[in-house]
């Protein structure tokens, strides 16, 4: 009356086949890559990254500074694009809608608002405290990582807490007080939110698969938004090339070459395929090698109490490496 037992295991078979398993958690199942490439990418970030603060500083004292970041993404993603297609055929940067449309979403989070805030910010305040500031994106991912039902130990949670403290110790030989422009610091706070939201996301979005060809396009999406908000703010009147000066030219040519091509790359290519918490350690590391260049190039002064903070921070990064597993997918 019923059928057969073995008539409704078929049954189950063909609906398993038809209809595949869906959730919610994001899956990869790509072979974890070797250690020494995820901290040789960690390293361009940590230092290259580091670096940009004070080459943002130098851009934005004669250039504009949505402009400026638009065309420094722009071109460089336009170079990508351009390798990628002689190396491969154009087929290469061939993507579906789905997948343009997340680029685009990580393009605006991370470049568009998390990199021209930034740019916005820096032009009146310091490049080390903006690079101080920026050092929150940790916090904010754990606040997100949490809020997804993610189980963070307390060891982990540690090493986030004594970043954020080292941070904090740093800021106070940098001189922070109600002299520094509030507005600028907001710009800069609102970016580094941002940032740590696409960070985040950007494993939970369809992305196209070739990590480059997903770059180039994060790069020309969030690159065209910054140019587009730069016209629509009036700052093609404050394009004067007669008054660019030379640190400015030279500072845009880093960003575009090792900013954008070297650092960014390797920024998502890590979003990809190391825990979000790891990568997000380069927030703790950028102050110090912002406030070394401050001292070597600016002659800013380190005190001791700069000293303690960078050794803070070096020990939080031990503290949260130590703590995420390398398959971790968050």
């Amino acid at each position: 009356m019923y059928g057969s037992p073995n008539r409704y295991r078929r049954a189950r078979l063909r609906l398993t086949w038809y209809v595949p398993h869906v959730s919610l958690a994001p899956t990869d199942q790509r072979a974890a890559p070797p250690a020494w490439l995820v901290w040789t990418a960690l390293i361009i970030v940590y230092v290259v990254w580091g670096s940009t603060y004070l080459a943002i500083r130098h851009v934005v004292e004669s250039m504009p500074p949505f402009l400026a970041a638009g065309v420094r993404f722009a071109v460089a993603g336009a170079i990508m694009a351009v390798v990628l297609v002689l190396r491969s055929g154009p087929s290469r940067m061939r993507v579906t809608w789905q997948q343009l449309r997340g680029a685009a979403v990580v393009g605006a989070l991370l470049l568009f608002i998390g990199n021209g805030f930034v740019s916005m910010g820096e032009t009146t305040v310091p490049s080390g405290l903006a690079a101080l500031i920026v050092g929150i994106v940790p916090v904010i991912v754990l606040v997100l990582r949490r809020a997804t039902g993610e189980r963070i130990s307390a060891v982990g949670m540690g090493g986030v807490v004594l970043g954020f403290i080292g941070l904090g110790v740093l800021v106070v030989p940098r001189g922070l007080s109600g002299q520094t422009d509030l507005l600028g610091m907001l710009m800069i706070l609102f970016a580094s939110t941002s940032w740590a939201s696409g960070s985040f996301m950007s494993r939970r979005l369809h992305l196209p698969t070739d990590s480059l060809v997903s770059t180039a396009y994060q790069l020309l999406c969030g690159g065209g938004m910054l140019i587009a908000a730069g016209l629509i703010d009036g700052e093609w009147s404050q394009v004067q090339g007669a008054t660019f000066t030379d640190s400015s030219i030279i500072s845009l040519l880093y960003l575009i070459t090792f900013g954008s091509l070297l650092g960014y790359t390797a920024y998502t290519w890590l979003l990809q395929n190391a825990p979000i918490a790891r990568v997000a350690t380069y927030a703790y590391v950028n102050p110090v090698v912002a406030v070394a260049l401050g001292f070597l190039i600016d002659k800013d002064a380190v005190d001791p109490l700069m000293l303690i903070g960078a050794a803070m921070i070096v020990a939080s990064v031990a503290f949260i490496v130590a703590t995420e597993s390398r398959g971790h997918a968050t």
